[in-house]
């Protein structure tokens, strides 16, 4: 999909289009590569064109926690690290080659003091990113993985496909032992 097609995909009017393709470029991500690293003080944030992209933590004995998926159409950001110019406490990580309308957080900055279009738009960014982030601690409070794994199934219908299961786990919250006999389950 061109770019001014994805934009408009995800109702950027043409102008702010145009203005906002001036000061981004596309850059190909490939699988298993970083866009933002732990510890990294993030200059830039991204849209999607193509691909899957992960945001993980690692904890001090090596275990990795999947926060989120994030897919085509979507913003990648490691937004109050950017915002307050500290480390990122969080990975983001291509799951598949991937292609993205990379943005300069300094340059879209002029962008949105210059319009007023763009405080509107990132206020629905973050009352997404809210609203997901809510949602997601709640399941992980309440619910046990099995509902978890059914919650997944259906929010993210063609992903066990394209991730590996050990990923499902760490965002399900349990050990890939116990997503195999969760599936197994499910099979009979």
């Amino acid at each position: 999909m061109d770019t001014q097609a994805l934009l408009s995909k995800i109702n950027i009017p043409e102008k702010e289009s145009i203005d906002l393709i001036d000061i981004s470029r596309i850059k190909q991500i490939d699988k298993y590569e970083c866009y933002i690293t732990q510890g990294q003080v993030p200059q830039k944030f991204a849209i999607i064109r193509s691909g899957l992209f992960r945001y993980y933590y690692i904890d001090r004995e090596g275990n990795e926690f999947t926060k989120g998926f994030i897919t085509e159409g979507n913003v990648l950001s490691s937004y109050s690290a950017m915002l307050h110019q500290t480390p990122s406490h969080f990975f983001i990580q291509a799951l598949e080659h991937s292609e993205i309308l990379d943005i300069s957080y300094t340059e879209w900055l002029i962008l949105q003091e210059n319009n007023p279009y763009w405080d509107k738009f990132l206020i629905s960014a973050l009352q997404k990113g809210y609203c997901t982030k809510e949602k997601r601690e709640r399941e992980l409070l309440l619910l046990d993985a099995e509902r978890r794994y059914h919650i997944f199934l259906k929010e993210f219908p063609d992903l066990e496909k394209r991730v590996k299961l050990q990923t499902i786990a760490s965002y399900l919250g349990i050990r890939p032992e116990s997503l195999s006999r969760i599936r197994k389950k499910m099979m009979n």
